[in-house]
Order: structure tokens, then sequence, then C-alpha cells
């Protein structure tokens, strides 16, 4: 990798409180293992587990990075291979290297699009559990690989803005991100602190849960997998964009058949951008949404800037104990830091 700029090393820990405590039942058989605090200077490398960016983006997204105090490692040039940024065996190497660098403290991902799960068996679970837990940071198609980590190692990760998808736009504009949630879930030890969700009460009601999920998409094709993502006790956040209303209606019924919504204590949804109903007055995915997930009696808030939105993106960090108020426009409180001093 080439470097932007210099960081100082750092060692991630474990607080006392993970080390075999269960987080609801969603944790029942896991050590909770959480990544340490990046701070200014903290070093963060690029990596691309699924689809190639383009440049422009990625140095925005860089440049944003560096403004943030971070220091940032780039990317080796590798060629793409159609709509993966490089072949699988490429990915797995940047990805482990950057895991096992002494000099790297944190991973964020260039983009999503698709091929995160091309990287996942438990051959890369026993390698990576050699290494200490590192900050993964991204959204989208790389829920795939934070579900992984999280099911086979119990780490927690970021559910945040991408180099060249949302720290490209900057902080607060539209298809931005969110500065203040961005720093809190990647700083925040041991300190609770909250957003507002910016959406709208679907089921009023409090709830506390671990908070777990991602793209529902991405979230659905776990299932079946060694790694599939148990939500028992879990606050469940589910955000896609560009799917019809149907195939919305497809996705959560495949959940809820997979019993996925039994045991969860609230649900989190995004604005789900770009999927409108196809026929006027036909279903929109707001009323697919409470037709389906209305009678589970669990507050749920719809319409949250989270992942794919236009709205300047919230950052989620997923494994972490959390509140849901579903009332007015929402709140979520995030009640233990996903990183450590």
């Amino acid at each position: 990798m080439g470097a932007a700029s210099t960081a100082s090393e750092s060692e991630p820990g474990v607080s006392a409180h993970d080390r075999g405590n269960a987080i609801g039942g969603a944790t029942a058989h896991l050590t909770v293992r959480k990544p340490k605090a990046l701070r200014a200077g903290s070093r963060l490398a690029v990596i691309a587990p699924a689809s190639p960016g383009h440049k422009e983006p990625e140095l925005r997204g860089v440049a944003e990075l560096l403004r943030l105090g971070f220091s940032v490692e780039l990317r080796d040039s590798i060629p793409s291979e159609g709509y993966f940024a490089a072949p699988v065996s490429a990915r797995r190497t940047e990805l482990l290297s950057g895991l096992r660098d002494p000099q790297v403290e944190a991973l964020i991902s260039l983009r999503g699009g698709y091929g995160s799960n091309y990287l996942l068996d438990e051959s890369l679970a026993a390698e990576i559990a050699a290494v200490a837990p590192k900050c993964l940071i991204g959204f989208s198609d790389i829920t795939s690989l934070e579900i992984f980590l999280w099911q086979k190692l119990g780490w927690t990760s970021i559910y945040g803005p991408m180099v060249a998808a949302g720290l490209d736009s900057g902080a607060g504009p539209a298809k931005g991100y969110d500065e203040a949630s961005f720093r809190n879930a990647i700083s925040k030890t041991d300190t609770a602190w909250s957003m507002n969700l910016q959406g709208d009460a679907l089921a009023p009601g409090e709830a506390e849960g671990v908070l777990l999920g991602g793209c529902l998409t991405l979230v659905a094709t776990t299932l079946g997998t060694p790694w599939e993502l148990d939500t028992r006790g879990a606050i469940l956040l589910l955000e896609d964009r560009g799917m019809k209303p149907w195939q919305v209606d497809r996705a959560l019924i495949h959940l809820q058949q997979a019993g996925k919504f039994k045991d969860v204590r609230g649900i989190v949804l995004g604005d789900f951008p770009d999927c409108a109903a196809p026929v006027e007055g036909s279903p929109t995915v707001l009323d697919v949404c409470r037709r389906i997930l209305g009678s589970l009696k669990v507050p749920i808030v719809f319409g949250a800037p989270v992942g794919h939105t236009v709205r300047p993106m919230l950052t989620v960090p997923l494994g972490v104990r959390a509140r849901l108020n579903a009332s007015g426009a929402g709140t979520l409180e995030i009640l233990e830091g996903a990183v450590t001093p």
C-alpha cells in the first residue's frame, strides 16, 4: 500500500465488560471484541472488498479523512476484474494485510457494490482470529463482511460512510454524512450518546437490545450460511435502495419465515431511496413495512438516513447495546462504545 501520510502505532484492546459477557440472545455464543478508538492521527487503510471506485470521488473522500485529522494508507494499484475491485485473492490479501499491519488502526471501504461475500469462509475466520480487532467502517455490500466478523469472531464494526460513498460529498450536504455520529461511533468508549433518527415512529415504544443488521438484501443473503445473522434480542437495522416495494416485501417475508423477527426488540428502517411504487396508488415501501412488521408489537422507526440515503448519512455502531425510542422522529441511544480506549 502507498502512504498518504503517517500515523502512530496502537494496539487494539478488549474491555472487561466484553470478555465473555452476552448482550441479549444475539451474543449468547460470543465473546465480544472491540477495536481501539480512533483519534487524530490514527491511520486508516482504504480497502475495496467489493466493487471498484472512481478516482475523483476517491480523492475527495481521502481529502475528507485528512481534514478529519486521520492518516490514510492508500490502496495499491490493482486492476479491477469485471464488477469486482480486483480478483478475489487480491481482495482477500488486501483485507488481511490491513488487519495485520501494526501501523494501521482501522479499515475503511472504498465503496460497496458487490463482491464481499466471495472473501468469506472458515479459513478467513481462522486467519482473522489470529489478529487483534480493528475498526471496520462501511455499509451496503460491506454488510456481508461486518456480519461475518460479528457472527464468527464477535467483532463490533461501524456502519457508516465510505471513501467514495459519503465521505466524498463531505459533512452535512445531501449524499454526504453526519460528522457528529461518525466521530462518536469511532471514538466514544464509555459514554452513552444518542442520535435523532429523523424518521417517523411506525410502531411506538421503547426497547433495548444489541444493535445489528445493515443492508436488507445482504442481511437476507446470510440465511443458510455458517454466519447467518442471529437477531435474537436485537435492535435490527434494515435499509436498502433501488428496490421495488414488492422486492422489499419479498425480503422481509423471507426474514420473517426464517424466524428472524421472532425475538427482535425493535427495528430501525432506512428511508429506502429510489424505491417508489412503479404504479401510482400501489403499495409503497412504507405500506409494506407497516403491514409486515406492524404486528410484531415492537418499537419501529421508519425513514432514518442510514446507509443508502440522499440525506447526510448517520453512522451506526454495530454489536453494541442500544436503546430505541420510537416516538416522534425517533431516537437511538448508544449505551456503550463500539471501541475501547
